[in-house]
């Protein structure tokens, strides 16, 4: 009976002496307040958009037109450098949720009116890529598209990212 009694109180006393230990490897309150954030869609016109900033990069998030859409849709997957269809990278036609960093170098690219390239998507003035109303990449020498963040529908009028 001693015998157990005297490691069951070991064990307790080694978890308690190594609990903060274990405790300290999780990540700090300010990365997790990052982990994730919402978003008012509902000030966003039909062919405008906003840039959030989540886990210290851009997200572009885009009321696509249905011209925009059917422009993406239409687009031969044969043409595009990395191919992948609209309707994988879109929750709901109307909405574009992307990271805005090129992926050549990094860069943010432009995608206001008149400096949206060649695609009306988005332009990397810094080394010429082009990119369409999908975030795809058409034409430059960025390797891939523009990276889609994980992303819900909290209501028809508010996006959470992460």
């Amino acid at each position: 009976m001693l015998y157990i009694t005297t490691g069951a109180f070991a064990a307790v006393g080694a978890g308690a002496v190594a609990w903060p230990f274990i405790s300290q490897m999780n990540p700090d309150a300010s990365t997790v307040a990052l982990a994730s954030t919402e978003v008012d869609i509902s000030a966003i016109p039909e062919g405008g958009i906003l840039t959030v900033k989540w886990r210290g990069k851009p997200v572009f998030i885009r009321h696509r037109t249905k011209k925009e859409i059917d422009e993406a849709v239409a687009t031969p997957l044969n043409q595009l450098p990395d191919p992948q269809a609209d309707k994988a990278r879109v929750k709901k036609p109307e909405w574009l949720v992307v990271v805005g960093v090129c992926t050549h170098l990094g860069c943010v690219p432009l995608g206001a009116p008149g400096s949206r390239g060649d695609f009306d998507g988005w332009f990397c003035p810094c080394h010429g890529s082009h990119y369409d109303t999908s975030g795809r990449i058409r034409r430059g020498p960025a390797p891939t598209n523009l990276p889609v963040p994980e992303y819900d529908f909290v209501s028809d009028t508010k996006l959470r990212i992460g």
